[in-house]
């Protein structure tokens, strides 16, 4: 009895042993069992300014750099886009506090690069975060202004900075415009926009971002500034989010839910169109940047954005280097690196490594 009992004893401790190994590597069985996104011990350590216009999937993407252990957000600058200006310096602060971050925040523009206004469009809810009732931060914005804020913080780190544009580049645009040789010592811009090679969401060839205020994308594009686009292109297939995945989300700790809550609308809208999963592009577009090894495959392009009114407008035309055209010369500085292909069967992989188990603290 005495061995038996023993046995008994020997078997539910290597069972509970078993199940605490795998629970940082899956944490549903609807994932797969050898085949999880680990993420290495030497990720880069980078100096990163987010500028959003904080919808849902912004913030999310927020949330993710936060508890992300490479990744020192100096600060967050917002402008208007999905939601008013006010309205996005609300979800990043709620957004931070809920991961449990102090990083600053700085409102930018709330007028596009030509000073028209900017009239808010959002399918994430008229607040952005599904109109739940999430966004009731402690924390207030700084006074300083989002453009004055990325300046100082690239002189004090000069060749340091990167830039992680979730939303249009107006903030962007507008530094460039006040002070270009500051602005030359960011060490990489990277931005989710474009339809990268394919079609567009705003139109039958532009993104959002890019589409709501073409103009300053095209100063960005424009500025020499070393840049890596994360486009519409890879956000598809298997990086999108399915029902399930939400389910496992829903229980999760506190950024988990809130995270679930804020796509309420959204994947209302997607159903409403027949598609049960949901893209997500800036959470994988900051996949990119916390993990380099997350891009599978990528090309090195002269970018060039169309501003003129029309079917055209906002299309990004990339120049694929070393590529002979028959007609136009292909001789442009080459300063954008275009992502192709992605990790995206193990997109959600390593989300939920970072936010539901934070693995990597």
């Amino acid at each position: 009895m005495r061995r038996n009992a023993i046995k008994k004893i020997s078997a539910i401790l290597f069972c509970a042993l078993s199940l605490s190994a795998c629970s940082a590597k899956h944490i549903d069985s609807t994932l797969p069992d050898d085949d999880s996104y680990f993420l290495p011990k030497d990720l880069p350590h980078k100096k990163v300014i987010i500028d959003t216009d904080a919808g849902a999937d912004d913030c999310a993407a927020i949330i993710l750099a936060a508890k992300s252990r490479n990744l020192d957000i100096l600060g967050v600058t917002t402008l208007a886009g999905n939601v008013s200006l006010e309205q996005s310096a609300e979800n990043v602060l709620m957004a931070l506090e809920t991961a449990g971050s102090d990083a600053p925040v700085h409102k930018g523009a709330a007028a596009h690069y030509d000073g028209t206004q900017i009239d808010a469009c959002s399918v994430f809810g008229t607040d952005g975060m599904g109109d739940a009732g999430l966004i009731h931060p402690v924390r207030k914005a700084e006074e300083k202004d989002a453009v004055d804020f990325i300046l100082d913080s690239v002189r004090a780190n000069p060749g340091e900075v990167e830039l992680v544009a979730l939303g249009p580049t107006t903030n962007i645009a507008n530094a460039i415009k006040k002070d270009p040789d500051t602005m030359k010592r960011v060490k990489m811009i990277w931005s989710m926009g474009t339809a990268g090679l394919r079609e567009g969401n705003a139109s039958p060839v532009a993104e959002f971002n890019v589409y709501l205020d073409a103009p300053a994308y095209k100063t960005m594009l424009d500025s020499g500034i070393p840049l890596t686009i994360i486009s519409l292109e890879v956000c598809g297939g298997d990086a999108m989010w399915t029902d399930e995945h939400f389910k496992i989300l829903s229980k999760g700790n506190e950024a988990c839910r809130f995270i679930v809550t804020s796509f309420g609308k959204i994947r209302e809208f997607y159903k409403d169109n027949g598609e049960e999963s949901v893209k997500n592009c800036d959470t994988m577009a900051m996949s990119c940047v916390i993990d380099p090894g997350f891009i599978k495959d990528s090309v090195k392009t002269h970018a060039s954005c169309i501003t003129e009114p029309g079917e055209c407008y906002g299309q990004v035309i990339f120049y694929k280097e070393g590529f002979v055209y028959d007609f136009v010369k292909n001789d442009q500085p080459f300063n954008v690196t275009l992502v192709t292909e992605i990790n995206d069967s193990h997109d959600f992989d390593m989300f939920s490594s970072i936010v539901y188990y934070e693995q990597n603290k």
